[in-house]
């Protein structure tokens, strides 16, 4: 490789050596006979420099400022040929570079569509080869590229497909300019997160792996080159719309949707903004969360013995906090605590089930909508020696005295009577 530099150079400076002498001939016409013979040695009579093969050698490299190339520096080159395994690039007075097998492959998919005449950035890997080319890697090349690109991405926002490579419980793995990333599971649309009854994990890994070879739009969330780490939210992608599609809401408006999940904390409502009510696409619903405390007036342990996936129900707008809706199911019914003091006294008694237990008493229900708490304390100070179990049983009522009523706290005290 190095002779075939020097032959190119030595091409290059004997041109330049011809284009000198042909001035310095064209100069020597004008010359006086007295310093024709000085000039012609190359004197400095009138300011010349001797033409030698040194100096314009030398001339040649200085005014070039040609630098030998070394592995791991990234050249350019031209397509001179190619096939289905192999690219060769005119490297100019280097020669000629090969680019084979693997190291083709481009992170940002330009070497799908690369053509004769193209120019093409490439690493060297071998100066040398065994059929004297210069071995040269665009896979390599387009690393710093593809990082380059995914950080313009994310600076911008830019909203891009990406596809789903595999799952595993905590979210899915994408590849985006040949660089794998995480799209956690915290970062999915409504449409795809993984709402799964009982919050089985297997079945939410199952759920996930569903979507294992289709596409998602995302948009970059975190990006780090030497740790190539690479973070992608869907979420973020439609967040700007979700947005939008928020801003006709306001707290207090009465919505109609459908269950879409229950989980222990509560339900997950999907219903459309007011200006996409007769729309059928899925992407234009919107997703709120009915808490536990805002199923019901009552005290709710499970949230699917009210409500289930595919119920059709009302709710009212209680909170909206950027792209998060809570719901009330509750607060679109008469609040039972409000007549709560015309229905019952404190002082007197009443009967009253047991439904629930914990460290700090025992939750009694005089009806189906208004409970009491009996206080531990006073249930051990009543039966010295007992632990609450051993007093009181689920399922079974005793006769209670109201020892004080809240209505505002939807608070009632109760202690047992004997």
């Amino acid at each position: 490789m190095a002779n075939d530099i020097l032959d190119t150079l030595a091409q290059e400076v004997d041109k330049i050596s011809d284009e000198k002498k042909e001035s310095a001939a064209e100069k020597k016409e004008e010359i006086p006979e007295k310093i024709e013979e000085d000039y012609a040695r190359g004197g400095s009579a009138l300011g010349g420099e001797p033409i030698s093969q040194t100096s314009v050698m030398a001339d040649f490299l200085n005014q070039q400022k040609i630098s030998f190339p070394k592995e791991g520096d990234v050249i350019e080159g031209e397509v001179i040929a190619l096939d289905s395994n192999s690219i060769y690039l005119d490297l100019g007075i280097f020669g000629t570079g090969i680019v084979m097998g693997r190291e083709i492959k481009d992170g940002l998919g330009a070497t799908d569509k690369i053509k004769i005449g193209d120019k093409v950035s490439a690493t060297v890997t071998d100066l040398e080869n065994e059929d004297g080319y210069i071995e040269l890697s665009i896979r390599e090349a387009s690393i710093e590229r593809a990082w380059q690109d995914l950080e313009e991405k994310q600076m911008n926002g830019e909203v891009f497909e990406t596809k789903i490579l595999d799952a595993n419980k905590g979210g899915l793995i994408v590849e985006v300019n040949g660089i794998n990333g995480f799209l956690p599971v915290s970062q999915l649309t409504n449409e795809h997160y993984p709402r799964v009854e009982e919050g089985e994990k297997s079945k939410i890994l199952e759920k996930l792996r569903s979507f294992i070879g289709t596409e998602m739009k995302v948009k970059v969330l975190d990006t780090d080159r030497e740790g190539e780490k690479l973070i992608v939210s869907e979420k973020a992608a439609y967040s700007d719309e979700e947005k939008k599609a928020i801003s006709e809401l306001k707290v207090g408006d009465v919505i109609e949707g459908e269950v879409s999940g229950v989980v222990d904390f509560g339900a997950f409502v999907k219903f459309l903004p007011p200006s996409k009510l007769d729309s059928i696409r899925e992407e234009d619903r919107l997703e709120g969360l009915v808490h536990i405390s805002e199923l019901a007036w009552q005290l709710i342990d499970n949230p699917r013995e009210v409500v289930k996936t595919g119920d059709r129900i009302k709710c009212q707008i209680i909170g909206i906090d950027d792209t998060r809706v809570s719901l009330s199911i509750k607060a679109l019914q008469k609040d039972p605590w409000s007549s709560v003091e015309k229905k019952y006294k404190v002082g007197e008694t009443y009967d009253g089930q047991v439904r629930k237990i914990n460290h700090f008493g025992a939750f009694v229900y005089l009806d189906d909508d208004i409970h009491g708490l009996a206080h531990v304390s006073e249930l051990l100070e009543q039966n010295p020696g007992k632990n609450i179990e051993e007093i009181l049983e689920i399922g079974k009522s005793y006769k209670w005295k109201i020892l004080s009523i809240e209505p505002k706290e939807h608070r009632m005290g109760l202690g047992l009577v004997k």
